[in-house]
């Protein structure tokens, strides 16, 4: 297949994004497909279409170009009027589907997702409305509750609403504070008291618009792929270090990863079941995995639903598919199949 792995772009997840495009544009190419790594945002210069899917290429040279850019986007977005890069939708367009690679704001929110639906472009992952809805974790929230998907208490603050403390709405401390619409726990922190939580809400507002205040729940973290509406094996992530924030997330052997997760049987199938349960309530298709958190006594929570999950050599999705056998090759290309499907509906 020629495929275009699209990476990069624009959010706070962007070095992540490249990561995981790089190693499936790798993986891909290993399959025999005439894969090629594109930033989003940054595009491909002085290409013809003649030479879009090459049949011999360089991934790490590709993937140097696009982190060449690194510290130019925020100077780039300010003198660009189109989101896509050069050449971006001509290559998509020649290809045989898009691998979405991508991480955060204008990539996991709907907005390309939607694009492309007009372009008549396919691509892997869900739709554009429930990639909206699960990027937004109030949205996500509120639907929750009203699914009946375990979650934790919460509300919404806003700049143009001004601050609700804990208090006010009946929660007490400590509490995380972190971005509506943000990924990979960036700008998450736990607030302890009142002065803390005004320094959590000044750390997500510098980040978005929008910000979501839970209770803390302390528990285990525990993560679940579903596939086509089918959970794969429950893995834990334990830091060994603090919680699992972005740097316990990517830096390598800062967490200790379990799959299958050492809990009972009857916890194992709770929180499959509560994973497809929250995949249904917000409309994922083909694919996603659905973040937990349990404590001592057994309750648990969903703490958020991923339409993109990181496919990063640390990512949790290639673990869980590696416990049912499925190669990270493999499971590149059952993405693309089931996200096919999608895209003939």
């Amino acid at each position: 297949m020629k495929i275009v792995v699209l990476a990069g772009g624009t959010s706070t997840e962007r070095k992540v994004s490249i990561v995981s495009g790089t190693n499936v544009c790798k993986a891909l190419r290993e399959k025999g497909h005439r894969a090629v790594l594109v930033d989003v945002f940054c595009g491909v210069e002085h290409v013809d279409a003649a030479h879009y899917f090459p049949a011999h290429y360089d991934v790490e040279q590709a993937s140097a170009y696009m982190s060449s850019f690194d510290d130019q986007i925020e100077s780039m977005k300010a003198t660009r009027r189109s989101f896509f890069g050069p050449n971006v939708i001509a290559m998509c367009q020649a290809a045989d589907v898009a691998f979405l690679a991508l991480h955060g704001a204008n990539g996991e929110d709907g907005r390309i997702q939607a694009a492309f639906d007009l372009l008549g472009i396919p691509y892997t992952g869900t739709g554009y409305l429930s990639s909206a809805i699960a990027m937004d974790k109030t949205i996500t929230k509120y639907i929750f509750q009203a699914k009946g998907v375990p979650t934790a208490k919460g509300y919404e603050i806003s700049r143009l609403h001004g601050i609700i403390t804990p208090e006010e709405k009946g929660l007490s401390y400590p509490v995380i504070v972190k971005p509506a619409c943000g990924g990979s726990s960036v700008g998450c922190t736990i607030a302890d008291n009142a002065e803390q939580f005004q320094a959590s809400v000044a750390t997500a507002f510098a980040l978005e618009e929008k910000a979501v205040v839970e209770e803390f729940f302390k528990g285990r973290e525990f993560s679940v792929g579903v596939v086509e509406g089918k959970a794969l094996p429950v893995i834990e992530i334990a830091p060994k270090e603090g919680w699992y924030d972005y740097k316990n997330k990517y830096v390598p052997g800062a967490t200790i990863e379990t799959c299958p997760a050492q809990i009972t049987e009857e916890q194992t199938l709770r929180m499959q079941r509560h994973a497809e349960e929250a995949m249904k309530a917000l409309g994922i298709t083909s694919y996603g995995r659905v973040d937990f958190l349990m404590n001592e006594q057994g309750q648990m929570i969903v703490l958020e639903a991923n339409t993109l999950p990181g496919m990063t050599a640390t990512s949790l999705l290639p673990q869980e598919a590696a416990e049912v056998g499925v190669s990270y090759a493999e499971l590149c290309e059952k993405l693309i199949e089931v996200s096919l499907k999608k895209c003939k509906a």
